[in-house]
């Protein structure tokens, strides 16, 4: 029998990025809030202080800050005329475990979308009409609009103190900054940071082709900042050590900088780590849930922590495995596109041209996660889709974005993998090369969701999700047209040498290489029950006491790192259960 813990006003499963923002949020009402984390905790110091942290063998390829297939995976099929195998060595996409979730180990691309991308269904209706939309393909509209949320985009901007140039001011272009971006209500918080040599150099190139080019939105301080919480943020070093390792500086934007000290000091609000949720329990009439029920690896024992309102705010996988194993919302059913719990589970579509120079030093032990010059010549709404023939774009980055050296040795084609001849091409090519790298939209399928593994288990008993995921043909015709557009580019630069990384047609998925930690839909945003999982706030359609935070509300995935519509729509949904639910629980429509 289940140890019953006292009950709470709210628990919030997770407390990465959108927990720790929903415990400040409503601890600031006066609820009683514990935070239940399945990792151990994380701060700054100690556990990511100077020099420790910067280990690149423990972190960066041991990847010692990820969770491990031990502990959660999934299982992994292309379509369902193959068996679903369980993920058993992280490559593909690294979830985070531990206090500050993903984003202690985050490169910090810090975005927010494009309003056509909001209502991408009906942009591409009313310019090109519907015929154009492949079959099979679910694209849709989002059940809120860019303007509502403009204004929680720029809260999550002062939160997470984010360093770039505006490009639309109230719908007045900004010179310097990208001029195909939604309205901005105000300037970044802090300025731009400056630029590594490879970006100024294509930043020079793509101007003179008459493209756009701008620096990237980095979660990465670029002056001293205090944010709206009190917490401190100070100017970045470049040390080249984002993507995978918590930062030691107190410059990249995460919950422990940003949130998580002053959520601690609330005397409202505790956290328990080592402490797996395991379901959401629902009420007898099954119209409400009742709280959780978790196992303590403390006491190897499972607890129920009972609770008026269930956040669920872990890593997208995680939340649509708990959802899937709760019975909220009906499993979708891609034979019959019915049901909607797994379904448009979407990624990333990325690719890229590595330029070599013999007589250029390009420097790259100086970085940060998100350096560089982009543009978004390219991106969804400069594209002429039907011209084109595909649905969505991809925005352009240059600068060097880690100063790692075992995970940084671009190397030409053809140089042996070891031995002399490796340590040769090292010798010749180390520091003389750059990267245009494209980072791309991806639609959702009907084919591609997540399910419960009719074969496998996790260490509890209960089902592993399956995921079923292929690429398509519009995606892929989609980066083989950015190939086109950045080799010219890249040849206008005039390396001595030019090679391409971009999917062919035809290409299948591989869970083997990393790609992106950008796994989004499975609990998706709808404006009806029969359409998604969560309604235009978030809230779980069939059990109004859930709210379901983080990337599986995205109903296709944007052209961009999916951070900054994170944060915006975490803070949309506790402004409206701040405003509307505590006052009178019940259904928001």
């Amino acid at each position: 029998m289940a140890r019953i813990e006292k009950k709470k006003d709210v628990v919030i499963v997770g407390l990465g990025w959108t927990g720790a923002i929903a415990g400040m949020e409503l601890a600031a009402e006066g609820l009683e809030i514990v935070a239940l984390e399945r990792g151990g905790d994380q701060n700054t110091v100690p556990e990511f202080k100077y020099p420790n942290q910067i280990d690149e063998l423990t972190y960066g390829v041991r990847l010692k800050n990820m969770q491990h297939p031990r502990q959660a995976t999934v299982t992994v099929r292309r379509d369902d005329s193959e068996i679903a195998l369980p993920y058993r060595s992280m490559g593909s996409f690294l979830p985070a475990n531990g206090v500050g979730g993903a984003g202690t180990h985050w490169n910090g691309l810090l975005w927010r979308p494009q309003p056509e991308e909001i209502k991408l269904r009906s942009y591409v209706r009313e310019k090109w009409g519907e015929s154009i939309i492949p079959e099979g393909m679910n694209l849709m509209d989002y059940p809120v609009s860019y303007d509502e949320l403009e204004p929680f985009f720029t809260r999550f901007d002062e939160v997470a103190g984010v360093s770039g140039k505006a490009g639309n001011i109230k719908g007045q272009i900004q010179a310097g900054g990208n001029p195909f971006e939604g309205w901005r209500s105000k300037e970044y918080p802090m300025p731009a940071l400056p630029s590594t040599y490879d970006a100024s150099k294509f930043e020079a190139c793509a101007r003179s082709m008459g493209l756009h080019p701008f620096p990237a939105p980095a979660g990465i301080a670029s002056t001293s900042y205090v944010n709206p919480y009190g917490m401190q943020m100070a100017p970045c070093n470049f040390c080249g050590f984002c993507e995978r390792f918590g930062c030691y500086q107190y410059s990249k934007s995460s919950p422990q900088t940003a949130v998580l000290d002053a959520l601690k000091r609330k005397k409202n609000f505790s956290y328990r780590t080592h402490c797996e949720v395991l379901r959401v329990e629902s009420a007898e009439d099954g119209k409400t849930a009742t709280g959780v029920t978790y196992f303590d690896s403390n006491t190897n024992e499972e607890v129920f922590q009972p609770a008026d309102l269930v956040i669920l705010s872990s890593y997208q996988l995680n939340n649509v495995h708990l959802l899937l194993v709760s019975g909220i919302g009906k499993p979708y059913d891609p034979k019959t596109n019915t049901g909607v719990t797994g379904k448009n589970y979407a990624y990333q579509m990325n690719g890229g041209v590595t330029l070599f120079f013999k007589e250029e030093n390009f420097n790259p032990f100086i970085g940060h996660g998100s350096n560089g010059m982009c543009i978004d010549d390219y991106g969804i709404n400069q594209n002429d889709f039907g011209k084109l023939g595909f649905i969505g774009g991809a925005y352009w980055r240059v600068g060097t974005m880690n100063g790692q050296p075992i995970r940084s040795m671009p190397l030409p084609k053809g140089t042996p993998g070891w031995g002399a001849g490796w340590k040769k091409g090292i010798g010749e090519w180390y520091g003389h090369s750059m990267s245009i790298g494209t980072h791309g939209s991806h639609m959702s399928y009907r084919n591609n969701h997540l399910d419960l593994d009719p074969t496998y288990k996790d260490p509890h008993g209960r089902p592993l999700m399956r995921m079923t995921f292929n690429w398509q043909d519009n995606d892929i015709r989609m980066t083989q047209y950015q190939k086109i557009k950045a080799e010219e580019v890249g040849n206008a630069l005039k390396p001595d040498l030019l090679q391409s990384g971009f999917k062919n047609i035809g290409a299948k998925f591989d869970v083997r290489p990393y790609q992106t930690t950008h796994n989004t839909g499975g609990h998706i945003m709808s404006d009806k029950p029969t359409d998604g999982v969560v309604n235009r706030y978030c809230q779980a359609w069939d059990k109004h006491n859930v709210f379901v935070f983080g990337a599986g509300n995205f109903v296709q995935n944007t052209q961009y790192n999916p951070t900054g519509m994170v944060g915006g729509l975490a803070y949309w949904t506790l402004h409206a259960i701040r405003t509307m639910y505590l006052k009178n629980p019940r259904p928001l429509v």
